[in-house]
């Protein structure tokens, strides 16, 4: 096979549904991986080529817009090269924080003092001011106000970060107008309150536009696989009751053997698919549905994006002597055997949503509790699903989740019984009004975090974590704890003694974090940047691990043939240069679910 030509599905043309008669604001959502920013691009795309004017928005702190695109990211609107009408615009979360401190500062009065603004500066460097920050730039995107970015484009297309984080954002112009109503006094953690109160009126516009079906398109973004219509028809149904109820299914990545009956491979990829298919959640089932087939070729760069939709083609090299090649790396179990050797300690696996973090952490959790270890598995991912990942029990292994609601109301009743202990009524009404805020929940997470972390001093731990841009949060407030504690104790007795939740993620010898990726340019690279954002905080990743690869498997499928071209690439690009070590998961038929097909993928060796 020289061309996609040769593979009639490669170009065959999408007419998407929902670009027929597409409403002003387009929201792309779904779980990591399943192929939001590729169709959320494709379809801004569009309809630039068609004469409008659009503005593509990412809501994601891990987003590889750029790579895709070739243009350097920016919170301001930047015009996209070769498709005339398009701009983009990266909601940066750091920016948008230092924009808000800066707004904050500017009301209050002349007659504050240095140290008055010093200490407002420093009640806003939370990882709370950056959320709320950077969804004050989200806000003023959907309330279109005068000469705001959105004001001037015909439709605004986002690209948002994996469901559990958007679920969030979206939730929030509804908790933030609840909170704000009748509320005089101050969020304690955002500072002066009157930094809230001013964008009052834009928060409102905000949960009118979202709740508007003539103005708000919610795209639902799956692939043919059980667990990610799961999650979104999960989705489909909080998002309907925060009043988003215009809503519309995309089936990104729908395989069909070429020719069928030919290859055990494609076969057995296409049954699963269309199994899933027809078990589709009835969430999911009654809304208007577009289907995408799988492409032989990576979405990065103009061509292939057009061409994701049919609009034009790409040329694909020929696959040659990718048969029977082996990747340089090691199987799962070897990995188990090293962290096994280490006799305890924090194992954080990471990275992008959708390459198969929780598979990975419960496998290595199972074969931890094969070589005789006890192990708590647990997580900080929102969608989390690691309890049906393993679908059963083992003795040694406990299972827990860091659940954002109890921890929040844990946190809540704390503080009540502490701190409000001391007040009088009129005290503790205000004090339970301050906590109702919603960026409590970060500060809740974030303890619930440190006692795991605390944990790992002597037993094993296995931590699957949230996708990339959510963990990178939860980093955030590690630092700013951090931060905190040493500029506290600077200087006193105990400071040689102070030991923070940062410090135990910097030891080599007791956080042993695990970079998770697909064999594919674009989860790579944003692997490779979370690599680059863990060493800035000086926390070293230890292994990276090759999850679902196709390169042993013999397949003659000319798609597949086609894909196992770019895996041997990256695959070579982790072994020479990214990763210290390198372990490899390959594809598999039937999905590891339950204890044991997770013990098989790291397996102990029989004595």
């Amino acid at each position: 096979m020289n061309s996609a030509a040769s593979a009639p599905s490669h170009s065959a043309v999408v007419r998407l549904g929902l670009l027929a008669q597409p409403t002003r604001f387009l929201f792309f959502t779904g779980k990591g991986g399943v192929g939001k920013t590729s169709l959320s691009t494709a379809a801004a795309i569009a309809l630039a080529d068609a004469g409008r004017q659009v503005l593509l928005v990412s809501t994601d702190a891990a987003s590889n817009l750029d790579e895709m695109l070739g243009v350097p990211l920016s919170n301001q609107p930047v015009a996209v090269p070769g498709v005339p009408g398009l701009h983009m615009l990266n909601i940066d979360p750091d920016t948008a924080a230092e924009a808000y401190r800066q707004r904050v500062l500017a009301q209050l009065e002349a007659t504050a003092t240095s140290d008055e603004r010093a200490t407002v500066r420093e009640q806003l460097s939370g990882a709370c001011t950056t959320e709320i920050a950077a969804f004050d730039e989200f806000a003023a995107l959907l309330a279109s106000e005068g000469d705001a970015a959105g004001h001037r484009f015909d439709h605004v297309v986002f690209d948002t970060a994996p469901t559990g984080h958007t679920l969030r954002l979206l939730s929030l112009p509804k908790a933030w107008t609840g909170f704000l109503a009748g509320n005089d006094r101050g969020a304690s953690c955002l500072g002066p309150h009157s930094g809230l109160k001013m964008q009052e009126a834009r928060f409102n516009a905000a949960l009118a536009a979202l709740s508007d079906p003539a103005l708000t398109t919610v795209v639902l973004v799956t692939r043919p696989d059980p667990r990610p219509m799961q999650e979104a028809a999960r989705t489909a149904v909080e998002l309907r009751a925060l009043g988003l109820a215009n809503q519309r299914l995309a089936v990104n990545g729908v395989f069909h053997a070429n020719p069928p009956g030919q290859d055990a491979v494609a076969d057995a990829i296409e049954a699963l698919g269309r199994q899933a298919m027809d078990q589709m959640p009835d969430a999911l089932a009654q809304l208007p549905r577009d289907e995408v087939p799988l492409r032989a070729f990576d979405t990065v760069g103009l061509p292939a994006l057009r061409a994701l939709l049919g609009g034009g083609d790409v040329s694909l090299g020929a696959p040659a002597a990718t048969a029977g090649v082996s990747l340089q790396a090691e199987p799962l179990s070897s990995l188990a055997d090293a962290l096994a050797a280490k006799g305890h300690g924090l194992i954080m696996v990471m990275g992008k949503g959708g390459v198969g973090k929780t598979t990975i952490a419960a496998a290595l959790a199972v074969g931890l509790v094969q070589r005789g270890h006890s192990v708590h598995l647990t997580t900080t991912d929102p969608a989390a699903h690691v309890q049906s990942q393993l679908d059963g029990s083992l003795p040694g292994l406990k299972v827990g989740r860091i659940d954002p609601h109890a921890e929040t109301q844990a946190y809540i009743d704390k503080i009540m019984a502490t701190r409000g202990k001391a007040l009088d009524d009129a005290g503790r009404a205000l004090l339970l009004e301050d906590l109702q805020s919603p960026c409590t929940e970060e500060v809740a997470v974030f303890h619930a975090f440190s006692r795991v972390v605390n944990e790992a001093r002597s037993a094993f731990v296995v931590l699957d974590t949230a996708p990339t841009g959510h963990s990178l949060l939860l980093m955030d407030a590690t630092g700013a704890y951090h931060r905190q504690m040493t500029q506290q104790y600077e200087g006193s007795a105990n400071s040689k003694h102070i030991i923070t939740p940062l410090m135990r993620l910097q030891d080599a010898d007791m956080t042993h974090v695990v970079i998770v990726t697909l064999p594919e340019v674009t989860p790579v690279s944003q692997a490779a940047a979370l690599q680059d954002d863990l060493r800035r905080a000086r926390i070293e990743p230890w292994a990276w691990v090759i999850n679902k690869s196709v390169a042993a498997t013999g397949t003659s499928d000319p798609l597949l043939q086609a894909r196992l071209v770019g895996e041997q690439q990256q695959a070579a690009r982790i072994a020479n240069g990214l990763a210290q070590r390198t372990y490899v998961l390959p594809w598999l038929a039937t999905p590891p679910v339950g204890v044991e097909a997770l013990g098989q993928l790291a397996a102990a060796p029989r004595p």
